[in-house]
């Protein structure tokens, strides 16, 4: 087994922001078609910010401390803040990942940019 940090290991023990989010603004989800992680992510938006993140993911330690430390990085952004967050912020957030570890962080960013592909923006009437 790798070496993780204690961030990736609490991720993985104690994962936050756990399921789904009913009527979600977005979801999305992706797959790492070589070891078959998979992330899928939902978000709920209010006042132009990600009001929720709530995340499902199958894979290893590491796929899942990724997926759980993103809906912690989302919670708060703007759309624009979310679509600049790369791979490599989530694997600085979590502590570092080894290097045979790092496309679980691509996973997270790639999670990101399908839901917010697919997030379409509520009309506001105009009087």
């Amino acid at each position: 087994m790798p070496a993780y940090s204690e961030i990736v290991l609490d991720h993985y023990q104690n994962p936050r922001n756990l399921g789904e989010i009913e009527n979600a603004d977005a979801v999305a989800e992706v797959e790492n078609p070589v070891c078959g992680d998979r992330a899928r992510l939902s978000i709920r938006l209010s006042d132009g910010r990600i009001a929720e993140a709530r995340f499902l993911a199958e894979g290893c330690p590491a796929a899942i401390a990724a997926a759980s430390m993103t809906t912690v990085l989302l919670t708060g952004m703007t759309v624009g803040e979310a679509l600049a967050l790369r791979d490599t912020d989530v694997a600085q957030a979590l502590g570092g990942l080894p290097p045979n570890k790092v496309h679980c962080s691509v996973l997270a960013e790639e999670v990101i940019q399908a839901a917010l592909a697919r997030y379409v923006p509520p009309v506001t009437a105009v009087p």
